[in-house]
C-alpha cells in the first residue's frame, strides 16, 4: 500500500505538536511574558492540566511523571495547582470563555477521586467555565470504581486509555502488565460514566512485536468499541529517557518492520471502518475527531490532533505548555520548584519562545500538511525546499501545482519528513527526534 523508501526516512523529525518545537524553547520567556499573554487572551480558551504522577511507572514512558507513593508530595503539588488556577483566573479578561478542559499526565487518576473533585470545584469557582468539554487520560490499572460517579458528576465525555498492547508477552517487555479483564473493566466504567468518545493509545515497534501481535491488538480494540485509536510508533531513546534502559533494545523491530506495522495498521483500521486522521490516528465516522477531519476543521496542538478551534491553550501544572498566537511558554518541570514559585504568587513559565510572523506562517503550513495533506506555500519558500522535495516528487509521494503542495496517498507516512522541509530551525539544531514512522 505504501512504498518503502528507507533513505527518505533516515533522518528523525519532530512530531510537530507545536512550531517552533519545544527543543527551540529557551529562557527568553518568563512569568511576566505568560501573564501578559493570559491578560491579552480573548474569546474561547482551552485548558490543559498536568498531573505528573502514576501509581506505577512504565519503562517506555517519556512523560514528565513520577510515582504517586508519597501523599505529602502529591498533596503539595495539588496545593500549587490550585494556586495556579487562582492566579490564572485573576488574569483572564472579562468575556473569555473556557470551552475545553483536558487532564493529562502522568495519570490523572493517580490522585484520589476526592482530590480531583476539589480541583474541579476550584476550576468552576475561579475560572469562566462555559459548559466545557472535559477529557481525561486514564491508566486502567489503577482506575478506582469511585471514578465512575466522579466522571459522571463533572460530565466528562472524552477519555483516553493507555492500552499500548493486549499481548501479555509485550506488556511484560515494556513493564506494563494489565490483563484484558482490567482494560475491559475500565472501558465499561468509562462508558457508564458517560464517556462517548473513548480513545485507546496503542503502540507498534515494541520489542519482540510481530505483525500478528499488532493485528490481534487492533482486532481486540475494535471489538471493545474504541471510538478513536492512536497508533504510535515506540521511540527508543534511552539517552533521553533513562527508564527505557530496562527494555531489550536487541529485540526491537528494524525500520522496515516498523514501516510494515504502520502500513498494516492503517490498512486494517481503514478496512474496519475507521477514518484515518493523519497516518497514525483513526476515528469512527461519528466521532468528533473524524468529523473534524472530514470537514477540514482538524488542527494540531500539544495534545496531538484535535478538533479544538481555540487559538489559546493555557497549560497548568509542572512542565505544561501554553500556546498563544505570538507566544509559546513552558512551566517549570520540577514539581518542587514549580510549587515554590507559586508559593510566591508567581506564574512558573521558565522556557518558551516568542513567535515571529515567519514562525506563524510556517506553523500554518506544517499544520496544514499534517492535518489535510495539502498546503499553500509561498513560491520563495517552495524554491528553498526544491532540492529536498525533488526525491519525493520523483517517487510520486508529493506533487506541486503552482504554490500548492499536496501529499499523495502513498506519501502519507512521509508527511512529517515533508513538513520538516519548511522548518527553518532544523538546519540549526542537532537535537535528536523520533523516527518518522
Amino acid at each position: 500500500m505504501w512504498p518503502y523508501y528507507p533513505d527518505l526516512l533516515a533522518t528523525p523529525v519532530p512530531r510537530y505538536t507545536s512550531y517552533p518545537t519545544a527543543v527551540e524553547f529557551g529562557p527568553t520567556v518568563g512569568p511576566s511574558d505568560l501573564a501578559e499573554a493570559i491578560r491579552s487572551a480573548r474569546g474561547d480558551v482551552s485548558l490543559y492540566l498536568h498531573i505528573p504522577f502514576c501509581q506505577e511507572i512504565c519503562w517506555y514512558c517519556g512523560c514528565n511523571t513520577g510515582r504517586a507513593n508519597r501523599k505529602d508530595r502529591v498533596s503539595a503539588y495539588l496545593d500549587a495547582l490550585h494556586a495556579e488556577v487562582a492566579l490564572v483566573g485573576s488574569l483572564l479578561a472579562p468575556g473569555t470563555r473556557v470551552r475545553r478542559i483536558a487532564f493529562g499526565g502522568g495519570s490523572p487518576n493517580a490522585v484520589a477521586p476526592v482530590d480531583f473533585v476539589r480541583l474541579m470545584t476550584t476550576l468552576t469557582q475561579l475560572l469562566p467555565l462555559a459548559d466545557p468539554e472535559i477529557s481525561i487520560e486514564i491508566d486502567p490499572r489503577t482506575l478506582d470504581p469511585r471514578w465512575r460517579s466522579v466522571l459522571a458528576g463533572v460530565r466528562a465525555t472524552r477519555a483516553s486509555l493507555g492500552v499500548q498492547t493486549f499481548e501479555p508477552h509485550l506488556q511484560a517487555a515494556i513493564g506494563r502488565i494489565q490483563p484484558l479483564a482490567t482494560i475491559m473493566a475500565a472501558t465499561d466504567l468509562l462508558r457508564e460514566a458517560g464517556v462517548t468518545s473513548l480513545n485507546y493509545d496503542l503502540m507498534y515497534g515494541l520489542p519482540g512485536q510481530t505483525l500478528g501481535d499488532l493485528r490481534a491488538t487492533l482486532e481486540r480494540a475494535a471489538s471493545l468499541g474504541a471510538d478513536r485509536i492512536a497508533l504510535f510508533g515506540y521511540a527508543h531513546v534511552p539517552q533521553v529517557v533513562p527508564r527505557q534502559r530496562r527494555i531489550d533494545a536487541t529485540a526491537l523491530p528494524d525500520q522496515q518492520a516498523r514501516f510494515e506495522m504502520a502500513a498494516m495498521g492503517y490498512r486494517w483500521l481503514s478496512d474496519a471502518g475507521y477514518v484515518p486522521v493523519g497516518f497514525d490516528h483513526f476515528a469512527l465516522p461519528g466521532d468528533p475527531m473524524a468529523q473534524a477531519m472530514l470537514s477540514g476543521r482538524l488542527r494540531r496542538n500539544f495534545q496531538g490532533f484535535t478538533d479544538d478551534g481555540a487559538q489559546t491553550l493555557i497549560g497548568l501544572g509542572a512542565s505544561a505548555i501554553s500556546s498563544f498566537p505570538g507566544l509559546l511558554a513552558q512551566n517549570e518541570k520540577n514539581a518542587g520548584r514549580y510549587g515554590m514559585m507559586l508559593s510566591q504568587h508567581r506564574l512558573t513559565a521558565v522556557l518558551g519562545c516568542h513567535r515571529s510572523a515567519d514562525d506563524r506562517a510556517r506553523a500554518e503550513i506544517i499544520e496544514n500538511l499534517l492535518c489535510s495533506g495539502r498546503a499553500a506555500i509561498p513560491l520563495a519558500m517552495l524554491a528553498g525546499a526544491a532540492n529536498r522535495l525533488g526525491a519525493f516528487i520523483a517517487r510520486g509521494l508529493v506533487r506541486v501545482d503552482g504554490d500548492v503542495l499536496t501529499i499523495e496517498p502513498g506519501g502519507l507516512p512521509y508527511a512529517r519528513t515533508v513538513a520538516a522541509m519548511f522548518d527553518s530551525y532544523r538546519n540549526l539544531s542537532d537535537r535528536k527526534f523520533s523516527s518518522a514512522v
